[in-house]
C-alpha cells in the first residue's frame, strides 16, 4: 500500500477528464493535478519547447512526491515516447495516454478502421499509428489534427448548439466519416469535453475512446498489480493547480468536474 498522491499533468484543463475518472475509480486516492494554463496549448509548440515544459511539469510532480505520474496530454505523451524525460527523476512509475488509448481502440474496432483526432504535434509524431500497428498490422489508421478544439474548450465553448463548435466539428471530422472509421480516439484530453457534438457528427455506430479515461483505468490496473493503492478509508483529497488565471481555471473545474468534487484550487509558478 502507498498513500502518496497520484500526479496528473496537462497543458490546460483537458486532463480533468482523467481526474474525473480517477475519482470515480479510486475515491480513496489523493490526487495532485497541474494544468499549465499559462502556456496552453502545447500541441502547436516545437519538440524542444514541449520537452522543456514537460521537464518543468515533472519537477512540479516531484515536489509533491507523487507515487505515479499520469501524463494526461496527448502531445507530451507522444513526444516523450522517444525521449527518456523521467530518467534521473524521483518518479519511477508513469504513463502517458497513447498506449492505454491505443489498446482500448484496437479492442473496440470491428472493421479495423481507427481514427485519431489530436493536436498537430501528436498527429505529426505518428505515435498512435505506431502503437496500433504494433498491436494489429491490419488496422488502418486515419489521423486528423484539430488545433481549434483546445482553445474552444479552454474558453468554455463546448455546447453542440454553438455554431463555432458545430462548424469545426463537422469540418475536422469529415475525413473520418469518409474513411468509414468505426472507432475514434479522442487523442487530446480536451476533446472529451466536446464528446456530445463529436458523437452527433460521427453517429451512434462509432465508438469514442477517451484517452484520459483510459489512462485512469490503466493507473488502476497498474497500482492494483503493484499493491500501491491507498489503504485509507476516507475519501482522498484533490489538489488542482494552474499557472494562469485561478478564477478562469476554477470556472472550468466547476464546469467539467461539477460541484460534487471537493477540490482545493491554487495558482503556482513552475521553475524555469
Amino acid at each position: 500500500m502507498n498513500n502518496a498522491a497520484i500526479g496528473v499533468f496537462d497543458s490546460g484543463v483537458g486532463g480533468l477528464t482523467c481526474v474525473e475518472e480517477l475519482v470515480r475509480l479510486m475515491p480513496h486516492e489523493n490526487i495532485v493535478y497541474l494544468g499549465d494554463t499559462a502556456r496552453v496549448p502545447y500541441g502547436t509548440r516545437s519538440r524542444e519547447t514541449i520537452l522543456k515544459y514537460t521537464r518543468q511539469d515533472i519537477a512540479f510532480m516531484e515536489q509533491h512526491n507523487v507515487k505515479m505520474a499520469l501524463i494526461a496530454c496527448g502531445t507530451v505523451s507522444s513526444v516523450i515516447m522517444n525521449n527518456p524525460v523521467f530518467d534521473g527523476t524521483g518518479i519511477k512509475e508513469y504513463s502517458g495516454v497513447v498506449i492505454p488509448a491505443a489498446h482500448a481502440a484496437c479492442a473496440a474496432t470491428k472493421n479495423k478502421r481507427i481514427g485519431i483526432i489530436a493536436t498537430s504535434a501528436t498527429v505529426k509524431s505518428g505515435s498512435y499509428g505506431k502503437v496500433i500497428r504494433g498491436i494489429d498490422p491490419e488496422i488502418k489508421v486515419v489521423g486528423k489534427a484539430c488545433p481549434l478544439f483546445v482553445p474552444l474548450v479552454e474558453n468554455g465553448y463546448t455546447s453542440p448548439e454553438n455554431p463555432a463548435v458545430r462548424f469545426f466539428a463537422e469540418e475536422y471530422l469529415e475525413c473520418m466519416k469518409r474513411e468509414g472509421v468505426d472507432t475514434l480516439i479522442l487523442g487530446c484530453t480536451h476533446y472529451p469535453h466536446l464528446k456530445e457534438v463529436i458523437s452527433q457528427v460521427m453517429g451512434d455506430n462509432v465508438t469514442l475512446i477517451s484517452s484520459g479515461a483510459e489512462l485512469a483505468k490503466y493507473a488502476l490496473k497498474t497500482m492494483t498489480f503493484d499493491s500501491t493503492l491507498a489503504d485509507r478509508s476516507e475519501s482522498g483529497t484533490v489538489e488542482l493547480y494552474c499557472t494562469d488565471s485561478e478564477e478562469l481555471f476554477a470556472e472550468n473545474v466547476e464546469r467539467f468536474l461539477g460541484k460534487n468534487i471537493n477540490a482545493k484550487i491554487s495558482k503556482c509558478n513552475l521553475k524555469t
